[in-house]
């Protein structure tokens, strides 16, 4: 009898009902210090953002614990949150502070107040759903460029994500080959450490010419390279001291890569460039625009698939496509309870791709690519 393949097939349990515990990234910290409270809609509820007269940013439930009012549509009113049905004035820690028309507050006026870390011109708010404050060895990394003259203001970008969950994201750390496919390079070193409660992603890698021209105008500084060495820190937050490398100098950058739940099913993708003010840079905040405007791009690639995937909790790989399994593994942590956190999920894990096979089949693809390209050109 002839043997029948058996079909692969796809295996996908529910997306996860609780939000990854951790903090997480809100955007840029003056964008919510402008006098007027904000809407936040993460992880499944609605929450407001505001800053009193004292500049502290503070983050609370949205929803007013005496009738229900919505307190983003309410006034700040020196250091507090007005609610704009009662006028009930709720303080940055959750308490009531005063009640215009009553005697006294009931002594049971509280309300959610959320962690909150401002850090680098960004806002960060704490998530466990266990309801724990944050550890203190759980800390995000101080980005030295983003409080330096010598480096640009940040280049941000916010996007909302429907029909999307966190993990296609994060899958992106090991996922070498879609560099090639997706954003116009490809890898020619690649390797991926995981350990406690962070991932890195090192790699060096080459622009496509067939996609992506190494100088587009005669006589601009031809580029030969990026160097790489992103992390996750915690579940949403990603680093990466990103170099570009041009014959005639290097642009130093940091690129964060984070996002932060809506739902089950959506969130925001936001993310943002600093450039360090080299001297062969004539215009260097132009240049992070420029670069943000181009990784920007990649991303809106990357979105055009997450909404059409299929989630698949088996994927089938081959030897080049880097050890999603372990760093899904990693991830775990983040969605159970902190005394169910293994060992397995946080001990050191090393892994290096070898790029041989993937640049030759690369290279000689942009070849083609190019010969087939000034064929056309000619025969036309």
């Amino acid at each position: 009898m002839t043997e029948v393949d058996e079909v692969r097939r796809i295996e996908t349990d529910a997306a996860p009902t609780r939000f990854a515990r951790g903090w997480h990234c809100l955007g840029l910290a003056k964008d919510f210090r402008d006098g007027k409270p904000h809407q936040v809609k993460a992880f499944g509820q609605e929450l407001v953002v505001f800053a009193g007269e004292d500049g502290k940013l503070n983050v609370l439930d949205a929803f007013c614990r005496h009738m229900g009012g919505n307190l983003s549509q309410g006034t700040i009113k020196g250091n507090e949150i007005a609610c704009p049905f009662h006028d009930w004035r709720w303080g940055g820690d959750g308490r009531c502070k005063a009640i215009p028309y009553a005697r006294r507050v009931p002594l049971r006026a509280r309300t959610a107040s959320w962690p909150t870390l401002e850090q680098d011109q960004l806002l960060f708010v704490w998530n466990d759903p266990q309801g724990n404050p944050p550890p203190a060895d759980v800390t995000i990394p101080v980005i030295e460029g983003a409080t330096r003259d010598d480096w640009t203001d940040w280049v941000w970008y916010t996007t909302v994500i429907e029909g999307a969950q966190c993990r296609e994201i994060v899958d992106n750390v090991v996922d070498m080959a879609h560099f090639f496919y997706v954003h116009y390079s490809f890898p020619t070193y690649f390797k991926n450490v995981f350990e406690g409660h962070t991932a890195h992603q090192f790699q060096n890698g080459v622009g496509r010419e067939d996609t992506r021209p190494q100088a587009t105008v005669s006589g601009a500084p031809k580029m030969l390279g990026n160097t790489s060495v992103a992390a996750y820190h915690g579940p949403s937050f990603m680093i990466d001291d990103l170099t570009y490398h041009y014959d005639d100098g290097d642009v130093d950058s940091v690129l964060i890569n984070c996002h932060y739940p809506v739902s089950e099913n959506s969130f925001v993708l936001q993310y943002g460039i600093i450039v360090q003010k080299a001297a062969h840079l004539a215009d260097p905040e132009a240049m992070a625009r420029k670069m943000g405007d181009y990784i920007k791009i990649g991303f809106e690639q990357d979105v055009t698939i997450w909404k059409s995937k299929a989630r698949i909790d088996n994927p089938l790989l081959c030897e080049e496509d880097g050890p999603v399994y372990q760093l899904r593994r990693w991830y775990e942590q983040f969605y159970v309870d902190v005394e169910d956190v293994t060992d397995e999920m946080t001990e050191r894990f090393e892994f290096e791709i070898d790029t041989t096979r993937p640049n030759e089949a690369w290279r000689a693809e942009v070849k083609a690519n190019i010969a087939a390209r000034e064929a056309a050109t000619a025969s036309s």
